[in-house]
């Protein structure tokens, strides 16, 4: 029972100085790792076997010097408060063995300072897809009225840490955590027009999946760093792949001649009997044997255009199509660059 008591005791005493922590070195880049917390100078980290191990570290209030040697010797760097995923940007990536607390009333020169701690950031978007009027922030929002954007957000790109938004202000009502990613639209979420409030989730708070939103789709923080050297790509080809074109129809009404029928045989040779008839009744001798011909002619030519349609026009529905370039924004971008000598394609 006494052991039992000691374990508690060395336990509580561990929580205690990690909550009370100042400064939080971590093994691997982005917080992954192994971790190790100081409250005060610690000359040799090689006494609590975390020499030159430290890739990545989170400063909780203060500014504190980080140094590449035992006894604050080497070059050193001051770290101010925040959240600093990656020591490589300063060349102290698995190089640190001792660090202390600047005296708040201390002058530091600029150039000992390390780059601008990153903050967590999220942008919200009035429309799905990132479109339409946007506000971001790097810190919490109580009550989106105050923004001019409550119960507005339908999309939402974040950079860095984890945010829970919530549908009320205050963040009460329903709240859901969201991780770096760009969410192309809140309405997978119940949350489409409805978020009234948000504010950043503690680094180190466990978070239940069920408070989880969906995976997001990557993003990636494309904003120069301090003293980051930039290089040049000289872009060859740019394509935007369109869907194909589309077909558009339509109906027009149209005067249109019918076709004629072929011709009426049985009314031609009533026709050319009754011409024969009336024409035989005309004249006498070879005359009247005349006009007996040219009745019969002309009965049958009468006759043969009984019931045929007649010369004029009718109004008939004509569908007409035409192909149509596709309006639609690109559904990706096809682009060729060279960077030192080689070609390259995304």
């Amino acid at each position: 029972m006494k052991l039992l008591t000691n374990l508690l005791a060395v336990a509580g005493l561990a929580i205690a100085t990690q909550a009370e922590a100042q400064v939080t070195f971590y093994e691997n880049e982005n917080f992954e790792g192994r971790s190790f917390a100081a409250r005060g100078q610690v000359d040799n980290f090689a006494q609590y076997g975390f020499n030159d191990r430290a890739s990545s570290v989170v400063v909780t209030r203060d500014r504190w010097e980080v140094c590449p040697d035992a006894g604050f010797r080497g070059r050193c760097v001051v770290l101010r408060a925040g959240r600093y995923p990656s020591l490589s940007t300063m060349g102290l990536n698995d190089r640190v063995s001792s660090v202390r607390m600047v005296n708040a009333n201390a002058r530091v020169e600029d150039n000992r300072c390390a780059p601008a701690p990153t903050t967590g950031q999220i942008t919200f978007y009035e429309n799905d897809g990132f479109q339409g009027r946007s506000f971001s922030t790097s810190t919490e929002v109580a009550h989106f009225q105050r923004r001019g954007f409550n119960d507005r957000a339908s999309s939402v790109v974040i950079l860095r840490d984890r945010w829970e938004v919530c549908e009320d202000v205050r963040f009460s009502g329903r709240c859901v955590v969201l991780r770096p990613g760009r969410y192309l639209s809140l309405a997978a979420m119940g949350l489409n027009d409805r978020v009234s409030s948000v504010r950043t989730v503690a680094w180190n708070a466990r978070v239940e999946d069920h408070r989880y939103a969906p995976a997001p789709v990557a993003v990636y923080d494309n904003r120069r760093r301090n003293n980051e050297r930039i290089y040049e790509a000289n872009v060859t080809s740019v394509r935007a792949e369109v869907s194909p074109p589309a077909q558009r129809c339509w109906i027009e009404c149209e005067q249109v001649v019918p076709e004629r029928s072929g011709a009426n045989v049985p009314g031609a040779i009533v026709g050319a009997i009754i011409g024969g008839v009336f024409g035989h009744q005309i004249g006498g001798g070879r005359g009247q044997d005349i006009a007996t011909v040219g009745g019969a002619v002309a009965g049958g030519a009468v006759g043969a255009n009984v019931g045929r349609s007649g010369s004029g026009t009718q109004s008939q529905d004509v569908q007409r199509c035409t192909s149509v370039p596709n309006q639609t924004q690109p559904e990706f971008w096809d682009i060729t660059y060279s960077f030192r000598g080689q070609e390259h394609r995304m």
